[in-house]
């Protein structure tokens, strides 16, 4: 419990996770009074189904280029702006609310534009973490950041409810207004009194570009991805169902309401209870995780009553944080600082964007065989997600995860750098043939580094007339891009990159950078290669001839 609430002791991570906790409560009253005012309006079943898939809607749209506002721009000015969006278009529809000048389209539009403000706010949030606790709290704050959410979950619904009630959906609105104003408060704070941290530029493109490439060619980053969105595939129909089993199992709204605080309840036991648990299960604490979230819920479809239902529910929310907490503080681990908010804009994607498909599918087994049998066999399928495929993804347990680390003696400062490219770098080797085989298998490794860190293009060469002279070959977008990949080069990578050097005959391989011209106004090549070569002398990306 101690090591669970250890960030709480941070003076900034301490008064932001407060304020978000009042954030999130406005934020589940905003979506109740949104669905029940839409239904007022238009009576519509469709309109209300819109109105609740607008707020994460425009995230499966936005969430690339937000995390690439999230690694240009400084993260928390990128969140003052996403929480005034949202703020403003809560007060809009207090407003509109209270003068009767509300619509079904403008309420939607209203909806879509806070959307839009949590596409912006969910990567740079995530990314944030690690600026705001040592690295070895960062597992103990997300675990406290689901706590804050579930907080919400179990107050925020009823609260919005009683709301309506008492006093009308544009109350519900305007305290969701005014709860951002605490979060932006903090975070302005945060921003003068918090270096500001120096931010690549480049075009929208090519950042989201190398957002991919980073995962594609970091496998344990992927490997984080894959069982996410197979988690999110398989678990949707747990809260996707609920209101089907419910009526199944002879409940009414009261019942519905009480299951969904059930698993509220667990998800706060599982915030509190992580720590602990992954001290004790280590590597398998993923696959336990996501093998008990089957067995509960298979266990859902087969229970026959509402008691029984509490209790398998009680225990799908514990093992439902310790799964998400656990990959969420995985990913930021493995994601070093330049790309971090493009990496967890794609581990997002990767869950929030496969739930809706979770959601189909399971309806669609429902139609067949009932809520009972849908939630059987997705339930069987998450066990075998978990005590099958988990194991083989090989993901490491938090305590073993490596985060980046970047020598700051290898570091040069900035250059010359001029407009241009692509560039295209060769180096060449000449092996011993003895050696073939070994020098083969470290440059598998070289091209994850390269292709990981800016090059859009990687390929070994060998020459024709003598097959142990080969020359690598990568391409990056321009000059400027290429400077950059060196200071991405993380310690691990620049090892990696020494060992290949050591394996030319000579101890000396020899590296060229081609820049394509612009006949028309060449550039002043010269000046730019004397001072790269201070890169190559220092990170070890093998030096210039």
């Amino acid at each position: 419990m101690v090591d669970t609430v250890a960030p709480l002791r941070i003076r900034r991570f301490r008064t932001l996770w407060v304020a978000s906790i009042f954030s999130n409560v406005g934020s589940f009253l905003q979506a109740v009074a949104a669905s029940w005012l839409m239904l007022e309006l238009t009576g519509s079943a469709t309109w209300v189904g819109l109105m609740a898939a607008s707020a994460t809607l425009p995230l499966l749209f936005l969430a690339l280029a937000a995390g690439a506002f999230a690694d240009m721009f400084d993260r928390r000015w990128v969140l003052v702006a996403a929480q005034s969006v949202m703020g403003a278009s809560a007060a809009a529809m207090a407003i509109l609310t209270v003068i009767d000048r509300i619509t079904p389209g403008v309420l939607l539009t209203l909806g879509l534009l806070l959307g839009v403000g949590l596409a912006f706010n969910l990567p740079a949030w995530q990314a944030t973490v690690p600026d705001l606790v040592p690295r070895g709290m960062v597992a103990s704050a997300v675990a406290l950041n689901s706590v804050a959410f579930n907080v919400a979950r179990a107050v925020g619904p009823a609260l919005g409810g009683l709301l309506i009630v008492v006093a009308g959906p544009e109350v519900a609105f305007g305290l969701n207004a005014l709860s951002y104003l605490g979060v932006i408060t903090v975070l302005i704070a945060l921003a003068k009194v918090m270096p500001t941290p120096d931010r690549e530029e480049t075009s929208m493109v090519n950042a989201i570009a190398l957002g991919v490439r980073f995962a594609r060619f970091t496998p344990q980053f992927r490997r984080v991805l894959a069982l996410g969105a197979m988690f999110a595939m398989t678990s949707a129909v747990v809260q996707s169902m609920l209101p089907n089993r419910t009526e199944e199992l002879g409940g009414d709204a009261g019942a519905f309401g009480l299951l969904l605080g059930a698993m509220g309840l667990g998800a706060l036991v599982g915030g509190f209870t992580r720590g602990a648990i992954t001290s004790r299960l280590g590597g398998a604490t993923l696959p336990v995780a996501v093998g008990l979230f089957g067995i509960a819920g298979t266990a859902l479809g087969l229970v026959g009553s509402i008691e029984l239902a509490v209790v398998t529910l009680l225990f799908a929310g514990v093992a439902w944080v310790w799964t998400l907490a656990t990959l969420n503080a995985t990913a930021q681990l493995m994601s070093p600082e330049w790309v971090r908010g493009r990496a967890m804009s794609l581990y997002t994607l990767s869950f929030v964007g496969v739930l809706p498909l979770g959601s189909i599918l399971s309806g669609w087994i429902a139609d067949w065989i009932g809520a009972d049998g849908a939630n059987i066999v997705l339930g069987l399928c998450a066990m075998v997600v978990g005590f099958v495929v988990a194991p083989l993804l090989r993901i490491p347990s938090l305590n073993d995860v490596e985060p980046p680390e970047f020598d700051e003696n290898r570091r040069q400062p900035d250059h010359v750098v001029t407009v241009g490219g692509p560039v295209m770098i060769t180096t060449n080797w000449e092996i011993d043939h003895r050696n073939l085989q070994e020098f083969l298998d470290k440059m598998k490794q070289v091209r994850l580094v390269r292709l990981r860190t800016g090059a859009y293009r990687w390929r070994l060469y060998r020459d024709a007339s003598d097959p142990h002279r080969l020359t690598e070959l990568f391409l990056t977008v321009s000059w400027e891009e290429h400077v950059a990949q060196h200071r991405r080069i993380d310690d691990a990578s620049a090892a990696v990159l020494r060992s290949a050097r050591s394996f030319d005959v000579n101890g000396r391989p020899t590296t060229t950078h081609r820049i394509a011209v612009d006949v028309e106004d060449p550039d002043n090549w010269e000046e730019l290669l004397d001072a790269h070569s201070e890169y190559h002398q220092s990170d070890g990306s093998i030096p210039l001839s």
